[in-house]
């Protein structure tokens, strides 16, 4: 099942700690035994058990996972601050897509989320995917909390080894260094949290040949349970509604967490997956045929070949400490490591298609790359909270470094001009594959930080959140063209909170975040980096006790410092390279309106509105490509031992190109549905569908990358949980 080295040797470890869980959990129920046999050692444990169960930190960890919950919300978030703040004190649009809701919905990939998040366009180029929110490209996300701008849009990590998933729309700068102002999205992995065998197996069939098998093991793996271990292993194989296209993936998860005292807590996890994927696309097909009308062809139609292929094997190591310095003061230190190794052999068409006979006079571009990433991550910071006058505060300082590497990349594209391809029958393997024989120059992206953040209780109904990052940003390459820092880069971070009454809040916030530039001025110098503003305001509101949760936010992008062409002007040294000014940029504004939660036993929603327009300093829209209105509704009904759902995503016209070229795709609904059955307290059935009423529309639309979104689909799954 596995045949890269990396996953057998990540799949015996697996097998090692399900071992060991399994002997730790017989030896504990031996001792248990034995404590029976003398009523002193049976109270004496009995005390020890009741004191573990009041440790601090192993209570928060609990506390702060969704997996077990079986709610629709969370009631904190880590994103976009890092203070431990209930949703309704962060002064951002937040929300939290817990574990529940993921399973509900059979959202089992990055892509998938991605569809299902209310203001993000998920534009699809081929198995790349291309996120935008609030009119800005996503071009970084977190995991952990630490900031990562490695390509997921193209790899589609695998969301079983996560426990939730954080969102914060607008910018994310305080924490995560660089990017756009469109959202910083975290995804907060499973720990080790079970200190008896626990374990849950899942197998799911689908449409097209679909399946998947995982298994889920948790256990202590010593005597009191401070030292647990967990274990994850998945393989699944997919076919598709596409000719020729076959995914498989392999993904070993192992996690150790430990409770090294009653003031330190560690934790340490690793990671791969394998992701293979065969008769691939490399965009998509014609938009127009030769008259200049558009083209309809079957949603099956591809045009690739049988030795195309797209794979990325990812590992990943993740590692923690939490050290109680004094009374409520903690040291918090984290280290991610990740490499991405990129196979492909790709095959694109580009030109128009004849109506009448099929025939495209096309440009073929074959391509085939063989690449290494690799990032590092540290991240360390102290949290202390305090009182004055009765009221709570809190201040956290700390640092943070991320490294970006490419360490090696070959690449080989040849052209194939005038070729010609007839769409009623396609056969492309006459287009063979091709060689690596070129190469990229590695480079290299460094960013530190140093940060503060609080918040602070001004009033019993205000409070202020409040602070600021000072960044230094360098890309090395190794030619040294193109190479340039940017240093001392401030992010502050503002916003306030005011209690109207003591569930329903009002707030406001301004933040920012920059975004590197490689366009010089006239003498030659780089411009300064893009700043994206946020400003926002809204209300937040808490029902039912705290199981629903509320937020209407209003919010202006401003984007300054963009780069501009100065018609006829060079850069001095060159002499051939365009050269720039600053100008003012993009500006956004909107609103998005956010549902999450449980009414009462038998309901719960998951409900989405946004809205937003973007257009240049010259009041031209930007990005039509971008949904201008989104909204997804998810509603789940639950009797008994049943349970049932139903959802509506829905998203506004699109255009790309002007004129004769332009590609219009009207307003969109997808409808899906679930049906769940708890046979007993261990076994539970699923069956979830999606594009309920198969509903024809396309993922991406442009010249010639128009691809067409899966038709209907059903999926199976049976899970058994001890």
């Amino acid at each position: 099942m596995f045949s890269s080295p990396y996953a057998k040797k990540a799949l015996a470890l697996s097998i090692k700690i399900a071992i060991l869980s399994s002997f730790t959990s017989v030896s504990l129920n031996v001792l248990a035994i034995e404590a029976q046999q003398d009523s002193s050692i049976l109270a004496e444990q009995a005390n020890k058990t009741q004191q573990l169960q009041t440790i601090t930190l192993q209570a928060t960890q609990e506390n702060s996972s969704s997996e077990n919950s079986k709610s629709y919300t969370h009631h904190q978030a880590k994103t976009a601050t890092k203070l431990d703040l209930a949703l309704r004190e962060t002064p951002q649009n937040v929300k939290v897509y817990t574990k529940e809701y993921l399973d509900d919905r059979n959202i089992t990939s990055f892509q998938s989320l991605m569809n299902n998040i209310t203001g993000v366009t998920a534009s699809r180029t081929d198995e790349r995917q291309n996120n935008y929110a609030r009119g800005f490209a996503v071009d970084y996300y977190l995991i952990d909390g630490l900031p990562s701008t490695m390509s997921l849009g193209e790899g589609d990590l695998d969301l079983s080894i996560f426990d939730r998933v954080e969102v914060v729309k607008g910018a994310n700068g305080l924490m995560t260094g660089a990017g756009n102002p469109a959202m910083g999205l975290n995804m907060i992995r499973k720990h080790a949290d079970s200190k008896e065998l626990t374990g849950t197996l899942q197998a799911s069939g689908g449409s097209w040949d679909n399946y998947s098998s995982s298994i889920d093991l948790s256990s202590g793996l010593n005597e009191d349970g401070s030292f647990r271990g967990r274990v994850f292993v998945k393989h699944s194989d997919e076919d598709s509604f596409m000719d020729h296209y076959e995914k498989s993936r392999n993904i070993a998860y192992v996690a150790l967490d430990y409770d090294v005292t009653d003031s330190t807590s560690f934790s340490l996890a690793a990671t791969y997956q394998e992701l293979e994927r065969n008769g691939i696309r490399w965009g998509g097909m014609p938009a127009f045929y030769t008259d200049g009308t558009k083209t309809h062809f079957d949603r099956d139609l591809t045009v690739t070949s049988d030795w195309t292929y797209w794979n990325i094997d990812t590992q990943a190591v993740f590692a923690s400490l939490k050290q109680n310095l004094f009374n409520d003061i903690n040291l918090n230190v984290a280290y991610a490591y990740r490499r991405d190794d990129k196979d492909t052999a790709l095959l694109y068409f580009g030109g128009k298609v004849d109506k009448a006979t099929g025939l495209g006079n096309i440009k073929a571009s074959t391509y085939s790359s063989r690449a290494t990433t690799e990032e590092n991550n540290v991240d360390v910071y102290v949290n202390m909270p305090f009182s004055i006058a009765n009221r709570e505060q809190e201040i956290l300082i700390g640092g943070s470094w991320n490294r970006n590497e490419l360490l090696k990349s070959y690449y080989g594209n040849p052209v194939i001009d005038n070729y010609i391809l007839d769409f009623n029958d396609l056969d492309t393997s006459v287009v063979g594959s091709i060689s690596t024989t070129n190469r990229l120059s590695p480079y290299q992206t460094t960013q530190s930080g140093a940060y503060v953040a609080g918040k602070f209780s001004l009033l019993d109904r205000l409070k202020m959140v409040a602070g600021a990052r000072l960044s230094n940003w360098e890309y090395e390459i190794e030619t040294g063209t193109g190479s340039r820092e940017f240093k001392d880069e401030l992010t502050p971070y503002i916003g306030f909170v005011y209690d109207v009454l003591p569930e329903h809040s009002l707030y406001a916030s301004y933040t920012d975040i920059f975004k590197p530039q490689n366009n010089r001025t006239p003498t030659g110098d780089y411009l300064d980096p893009i700043l994206g503003k946020n400003y926002e305001t809204g209300v937040k509101s808490e029902f039912f006790d705290g199981r629903l949760n509320t937020a209407l936010s209003i919010f202006r992008i401003e984007q300054s410092n963009v780069a501009e062409k100065i018609d006829g002007q060079f850069v001095e040294t060159s002499k051939t390279e365009q050269a720039y000014r600053a100008v003012d940029g993009v500006v956004s504004k909107g609103f998005e309106f956010e549902v999450d939660g449980e009414i009462s036993e038998q309901w719960a929603v998951n409900l989405g509105i946004a809205n937003f327009e973007a257009k240049d300093a010259k009041g031209t829209k930007v990005n039509t490509d971008n949904a201008r209105t989104m909204a997804n509704l998810f509603v789940k009904y639950m009797q008994n031992q049943w349970n049932a759902g139903i959802g509506l995503n829905y998203r506004s016209q699109v255009t790309s190109g002007t004129g004769a070229t332009k590609i219009e795709q009207g307003d969109i609904v997808l409808a899906s549905a679930m049906l769940g059955y708890q046979v007993d307290p261990n076994i539970k059935v699923q069956l979830n569908i999606d594009n309920l009423f198969d509903k024809t529309y396309y993922e991406g639309i442009g010249a010639n990358r128009m691809n067409y979104g899966a038709p209907r689909n059903t999926t199976l799954s049976v899970q058994y949980k001890f």
